[in-house]
């Protein structure tokens, strides 16, 4: 049966790169036991270190980190070995972003949390297969959820600018930002 999954193409090295410690472990720990020799370092600093020293088959990388971009790894990794496999993983995710990160090399682009599984799918999947539809999309409400939360965080967490920015009244904002994530 096709699943649209390539074979692993020899050498099972990859870079993990996100600030997010928890997540970093998680990702490492899952990837190590499907078989893959992970280096998860936390800043673009390492990352490139890493890149430059050994450079890996495969990475998941961050976009934003405190010191700087994904994207500069990206473009590291593959003037030191173009056949690296790279997907980006982001919590502000928007057109743009993607766009840029597949431009300079990324094979895909997934919104945080990511699940381990689907990280795996994009590392392996063949560069002419298509992805399938989400099995459990999310809802338009969280969709909206997601965008506010977006919006606020960019805004650090200024209540008026991002009901200005959002065009929406600053007390119906507070009482959205008040409420649970919708499912």
């Amino acid at each position: 049966m096709d699943d649209g999954m390539i074979d692993f193409p020899g050498e099972k090295t990859l870079l993990i790169l996100d600030d997010d410690a928890p997540f970093r472990f998680r990702l490492g720990r899952a990837l190590t036991g499907r078989g893959f020799a992970v280096s998860a370092v936390g800043t673009v600093a390492e990352a490139l270190e890493v890149a430059q020293a050994s450079p890996p088959a495969y990475a998941v990388l961050d976009l934003r980190l405190d010191d700087g971009s994904g994207l500069e790894v990206v473009e590291e990794l593959h003037k030191r070995r173009p056949d690296c496999r790279v997907v980006m993983l982001t919590g502000y995710g928007n057109i743009a972003t993607a766009v840029a990160a597949v431009k300079a090399g990324a094979l895909d682009y997934l919104p945080k949390p990511a699940d381990v599984e689907d990280v795996i799918k994009a590392l392996l999947a063949r560069p002419d297969a298509t992805p399938a539809p989400p099995d459990n999309p999310m809802s338009a409400d969280r969709v909206r959820w997601e965008h506010i939360q977006r919006v606020y965080e960019l805004c650090g967490h200024n209540v008026s600018e991002t009901a200005r920015r959002l065009n929406m009244h600053r007390r119906t904002l507070q009482r959205i930002l008040a409420k649970r994530a919708p499912k």
